[in-house]
């Protein structure tokens, strides 16, 4: 029916707008154009959120420069606030992949901005000649500053978050370090026996492999502190007056409690892309290597009985739909494919921002949806592994002690006191005989098997190890 609808206008014409929505014609236009990932901006309540802390600045500064009246800025600002608190999420409809540099995105918030603020003051929606979303909450600002500063105080969040569960993580792998620090196990280079080492090693660095990527983290986030708000179009900040950019800063400092800082020059800065590029390498070298160490874990626990079997996993499931009794590394696996995902992400970003051209980069919509995504994901598989996993694994000590015993490298450990000669002789036999090396050496009646045994003993076996 008719009175369902609010009638919109543009310069493209007119539209029904549903008459309980908050979104305008801008945003309408956009869901229909942009129908590609099934999803919307709203996946994403953070962003939503940071968007809305932008606007919050810019009105508080209008303001303050004489532009806006007392009502339109106190309505304006409780119709951020709200959004903020996380409110209206249903009215941000944008695909987050879309053309035009993420004005749909821009005009989306800015219209529900609007309408709110109107019905606060007691006006019907797209009441614009009282608050108009582009004269009043996009009051000197642009897209193409607006957006990447959005950009930035998401990552600038997120990147706490992903930090939290690396260190969750961390402390996981750390508690195990501790608990198998007397479990003595064989090394291997190359897949080959290597020489002892304990699980207690194997998983303090496993620790500090993550510890690491912390720090890097850590560091990149200050690359997010410089924002271009200000810039407008291009970085020349025209349709602002000469005191917003320090303004609008300040109030930004004000809104989010984070010291964010102009870019020294605000063209340079409107169409680099480099802080995108350099923290989606970070998110890549950290995927990499969980990646590398849930390898080291299925490759630990493979068997049961063909295989190394040196720890066990926690079971999860049922592993086979026709092998009765076989349990999966189901969650290694998921934190595999979620690091592929940010690999492939780090490759469609660095495309992404190499892909823009002159003033502006056209594809941060990408930029933004991939790093949101991959952040996302890599928190939530990160706190999966430690909870789901490595709080449960553990040590097949036999197992690990026997391979020790079994390994024709043993006499690795005991060349200083034999000798090159009688160790190269005594791993020789071992081969011809399929004997143990540790039995040999106690027929030939090399060492006592208590003299032995302490030679084996794991403080011995690592005792120039500094790392437990």
């Amino acid at each position: 029916m008719e009175e369902n609808f609010r009638i919109e206008k543009d310069f493209l014409g007119e539209k029904k707008i549903d008459i309980h929505s908050y979104y305008g014609i801008q945003t309408l236009r956009a869901k229909e154009n942009f129908d590609i990932t099934k999803t919307s901006i709203s996946l994403f309540p953070n962003f939503i959120k940071s968007l809305a802390k932008v606007k919050k600045a810019c009105a508080l500064t209008n303001y303050e420069l004489g532009d806006l009246n007392d009502k339109q800025r106190d309505a304006i600002i409780q119709a951020c606030n709200e959004i903020i608190d996380g409110k209206f999420k249903d009215q941000f409809i944008v695909d987050p992949i879309q053309g035009g540099a993420g004005t749909s995105t821009n005009m989306n918030v800015n219209e529900v901005i609007a309408n709110r603020a109107l019905e606060i003051l007691g006006e019907k929606r797209s009441s614009y000649d009282v608050i108009h979303p582009n004269n009043h909450v996009n009051m000197s600002q642009s897209t193409n500053d607006v957006y990447p500063t959005a950009i930035k105080l998401t990552l600038y969040e997120l990147i706490y978050k992903l930090k939290d569960s690396l260190r969750y993580l961390r402390d996981s792998f750390e508690e195990k370090s501790v608990e198998f620090k007397d479990v003595l196990k064989m090394g291997r280079t190359q897949l080959q026996d290597a020489v002892p080492m304990t699980l207690g090693q194997e998983f303090k660095t496993f620790a500090i492999m993550v510890d690491e990527d912390i720090y890097r983290l850590r560091d990149a986030q200050a690359l997010l502190k410089e924002v271009n708000l200000g810039a407008t179009a291009i970085g020349t900040g025209i349709n602002t007056k000469k005191e917003y950019r320090r303004k609008v800063i300040n109030n930004l400092r004000e809104v989010t409690g984070i010291d964010y800082e102009s870019a020294g020059d605000l063209i340079e800065a409107t169409q680099d892309t480099g802080a995108f590029v350099h923290i989606s390498g970070i998110l890549k070298r950290v995927a990499i290597k969980i990646s590398k160490i849930c390898n080291d874990l299925r490759l630990l626990s493979s068997g049961p009985r063909a295989g190394l079997n040196e720890i066990n996993l926690p079971p999860m499931q049922p592993g086979s739909s026709i092998m009765p009794g076989k349990v999966n590394p189901v969650i290694p696996e998921v934190v595999n494919q979620v690091a592929f995902e940010v690999i492939g992400a780090d490759a469609t970003i660095s495309i992404a921002c190499e892909g823009g051209q002159l003033q502006l980069n056209v594809f941060e919509p990408l930029v933004a949806y991939k790093l949101f995504t991959s952040i996302n994901m890599m928190r939530r598989s990160f706190y999966s592994l430690a909870e789901k996993c490595i709080k449960g694994i553990t040590a097949n000590e036999d197992v690990c002690m026997e391979n020790i015993l079994n390994s024709v490298t043993l006499v690795t450990c005991l060349n200083p006191i034999l000798g090159y000669e009688k160790s190269s002789a005594l791993a020789k036999e071992a081969l011809a005989t399929n004997k143990r090396v540790y039995d040999i050496i106690l027929e030939q009646e090399l060492f006592t098997k208590e003299e032995l045994d302490e030679l084996l003993h794991p403080k011995n076996m690592v005792s120039n190890y500094e790392g437990n």
